[in-house]
């Protein structure tokens, strides 16, 4: 009979800095949990929890989580002692938070493992920390470029478009919608009765109900 492997226990730590990747069609977590569970097996971990913090910033201090103080409880009653996350920069992006997020669990006895770069945290020699410390200047550097680059592209298409982001125009959502209610305004037609037309030919809100006459100034006045 083969003999069985006990697995150290550890715990799946993830982190998304915007709601705007926070979701079932998202794939921030998704990819944060596959690589994570990806070096468990290899590693023979086995994931028992998982923690998240979503919306939180890679600067954020680590006792400002609400997740990652979740996780510390979790280990302050269960005994788990390792930690896996992607990589360091999903763990923090801002160096100083990373570096002293890593102590404070290394105080705790909790290894903390980056699944890209396993020996990233374990290796706490001054080569290793000026590796650790590069990599998250690196990171750092790179998000604010993203971040510059995106600026830059809301700001040319508002130059373009005079718009860049929120809720569409009724022109934007229904151009005929919206000439037919100019038409009819111009035709003397008062709001209410330019609603009640557009509801005539089929043209009404998602709920199925009339539009408002503040609506049909929107539709006119633009």
């Amino acid at each position: 009979m083969p003999k069985l492997i006990n697995k150290i226990e550890a715990i799946a730590y993830l982190r998304t800095s915007s709601m705007s990747n926070v979701g079932a069609d998202k794939d921030s977590a998704k990819r944060q949990r596959a690589a994570i569970t990806a070096l468990a097996k290899a590693a023979g971990y086995s994931i028992v929890a998982e923690f998240s913090d979503e919306g939180v910033s890679g600067a954020d201090p680590i006792e400002a989580r609400k997740g990652f103080a979740s996780m510390l409880n979790r280990i302050a009653t269960n005994g788990v002692r390792v930690v896996i996350v992607e990589n360091a920069s999903r763990f923090a992006r801002d160096i100083t938070t990373q570096e002293l997020g890593y102590r404070y669990l290394q105080k705790l006895g909790v290894t903390l493992i980056a699944a890209d770069r396993p020996d990233a945290f374990v290796d706490d020699s001054p080569t290793a920390v000026l590796v650790r410390q590069m990599l998250g200047v690196v990171s750092q550097f790179e998000k604010a470029g993203l971040v510059a680059k995106l600026k830059a592209a809301r700001d040319r298409k508002r130059i373009e478009t005079g718009k860049c982001s929120g809720r569409k125009t009724y022109l934007e959502r229904d151009p005929a919608m919206v000439i037919l209610a100019k038409n009819l305004s111009k035709k003397g037609l008062s709001l209410r009765m330019v609603a009640t037309e557009l509801e005539r030919a089929g043209y009404v809100q998602k709920n199925g109900k009339r539009y408002s006459a503040t609506a049909v100034m929107h539709m006119v006045k633009r």
